[in-house]
C-alpha cells in the first residue's frame, strides 16, 4: 500500500515547525525564494531543519536556483529533498541530481489534463511530482499563491513515480480534494496561514488531523 504522506510548506518559526512535527507531518518545506512571504534565510533555515530533522523529511523549495546556492543549502541545511518549483527543466533536475546527490521533487503547474503530460519527461531525474495550480498571471511567486484546480484530472493517474497534490487546500476542502484525486500525499501552504506568509498552529493541526481521517477513509 502506497504511504500516505502530509507535507507542510513553507514553515517559518520555530513555533509553527513545532506544531507541524508534534501534529505528525511526514514533510516540512523551507522556502527558498526571496519574493516568497515565506523565505527562510539560511541561518533561520538551519535551525528549523535541525528541529525536524530524524522527525519528518525537509525539503528545501527553491524556485531557477543555480549549482552554487544549491550546494550552499546542501551543505548549510542538510535537506532529504530539494523541491524545484520554477522552470527547471528536465536536463537540470538530471544534473542538479548528480551534483548535489540529493533527492529531487518537481514542480508542476497544473490547469488541463495535457498539463499532466509533461511529468514523464522528468523520470527518472526526480523522485516525485508536485502537481501544483498555475499561478495567476500576476503572481509573483510560483506557488502558495491559494489557487485550485481541478483535483479529479488526477484520479486513476498512473505514474512511474509518485505524485503529491498541491493547490488550495485547506482544513475545509482537504477531504474533498482527496476523494476526487485519490492522491496519497498532499502539500498544504497558504491553507494553513492566518494571513499571507504568516502560518498558524491551530490550522496546521486541524489541517494534519483532517487530511488523516480523509485517508482513513479513502484506503477503506
Amino acid at each position: 500500500m502506497t504511504k500516505q504522506l502530509i507535507k507542510i510548506c513553507g514553515l517559518s518559526t520555530e513555533d509553527t515547525m513545532e506544531a507541524a512535527l508534534d501534529a505528525g507531518a511526514d514533510m516540512v518545506g523551507l522556502m527558498f525564494f526571496p519574493k516568497s512571504p515565506r523565505h527562510v534565510t539560511l541561518s533561520e533555515a538551519c535551525k528549523l531543519a535541525d528541529m525536524a530533522r530524524g522527525k519528518a523529511e525537509i525539503v528545501a523549495v527553491t524556485v531557477d536556483m543555480d549549482m552554487d546556492g544549491l550546494a550552499r543549502i546542501r551543505e548549510l541545511v542538510g535537506p532529504d529533498t530539494f523541491q524545484f518549483h520554477g522552470t527547471e527543466t528536465p536536463e537540470g533536475c538530471a544534473m542538479a541530481k548528480v551534483m548535489q546527490k540529493i533527492k529531487i521533487m518537481k514542480a508542476l503547474g497544473v490547469s488541463t489534463r495535457e498539463d499532466l503530460a509533461v511529468a514523464e519527461s522528468y523520470f527518472p531525474a526526480v523522485e516525485r511530482i508536485l502537481f501544483d495550480a498555475k499561478p495567476p498571471h500576476d503572481a509573483e511567486i510560483p506557488g502558495g499563491n491559494g489557487v485550485s484546480y481541478d483535483w479529479s484530472l488526477l484520479k486513476d493517474l498512473d505514474l512511474s513515480r509518485p505524485f503529491m497534490l498541491s493547490g488550495g487546500l485547506t482544513v475545509s476542502n482537504v477531504a474533498e480534494a482527496i476523494r476526487q484525486s485519490g492522491a496519497k500525499e498532499i502539500d498544504v501552504s497558504s491553507g494553513v496561514e492566518r494571513e499571507r506568509g504568516v502560518k498558524d498552529c491551530d490550522l496546521i493541526r486541524a489541517f494534519i488531523a483532517e487530511a488523516r481521517k480523509a485517508f482513513e477513509v479513502s484506503g477503506e
